[in-house]
């Protein structure tokens, strides 16, 4: 009962193949493809992979994207299924005013943080963080419910936004450091504070309203970057969208039992 999830960004595609749809289930095989490389998934990586009982995936990159990743997924007999922000799901609670209008990723996240913190005795107001092409600054309250999140952009938007915006500005990355004294510095620098700055006002708006300290718990390819740079305790978990699709599934994808007569 082997169970594919599927997470496809704005930038690269990432799937893990598990033994079953629970959390906690065994990782199988796993791998990340560029959005422009996806079409040679099914002779590729995929090719001797097993047929998967159930996928479940989470996409942000558009219908072009989706139907070219459902092309690959032909493959096999199993019919894809494509999480869909909703009022709740798994615990948690949609405080979007839209709920449906929620992108996935973040909304598959939540589900995995909350998880996470539920499955080692944590409790209270959570903050999630995702950091990628864009960054989302997410916050639930103790009971499950989502209040709200913010939404920048990641280190790359921010320096390719400046350079097209200003006459002469094409300069290498540079260092986060506090007192930048040139511009490829300054540039790496600004948008690394910018992020930190947004984590850490979320974190005093959960304090605020929750009366309590939240959990901050980061996920996303470029979470590593701003480790250094956080002045707030965090926990960094690079599956957790992941997990969250493994929460998800638990629930969709139930587990074949017989019974005798």
């Amino acid at each position: 009962m082997s169970f594919l999830a599927l997470d496809v960004g704005n930038t690269r595609l990432k799937w893990a193949l598990y033994d079953s749809s629970q959390p906690g289930a065994n990782l199988l095989a796993h791998g990340a493809e560029f959005l422009e490389n996806i079409d040679r998934l099914a002779e590729g990586p995929w090719s001797d992979l097993p047929e998967p009982s159930h996928i479940l995936g989470c996409i942000v990159a558009g219908d072009a994207i989706r139907r070219r990743v459902s092309a690959q997924l032909e493959l096999w007999d199993t019919v894809p299924q494509w999480v869909v922000s909703s009022a709740a799901e798994a615990g948690l609670t949609n405080g979007y005013d839209h709920p449906t209008r929620l992108g996935a990723d973040r909304w598959v996240a939540m589900i995995g943080a909350r998880s996470h913190l539920l499955a080692r005795g944590g409790q209270g107001p959570l903050v999630v963080v995702m950091v990628g092409t864009a960054v989302t600054v997410e916050a639930i309250d103790a009971g499950g419910k989502f209040l709200g999140g913010i939404i920048i952009p990641g280190h790359g938007i921010m320096l390719r936004a400046l350079e097209s915006g200003t006459a002469g500005l094409h300069v290498p990355t540079g260092d986060v450091v506090d007192f930048p004294t040139n511009t490829s510095d300054a540039l790496t620098s600004g948008g690394t504070f910018a992020i930190a700055g947004a984590v850490e006002r979320m974190i005093q708006h959960v304090r605020q309203r929750c009366g309590t300290e939240p959990t901050c718990i980061m996920t996303g390819g470029a979470g590593w970057k701003m480790a250094p740079s956080m002045s707030v305790p965090f926990e960094l978990v690079d599956s957790l969208i992941f997990d969250g699709l493994l929460v998800i599934a638990k629930s969709r994808f139930k587990p074949f039992t017989s019974r005798g007569l």
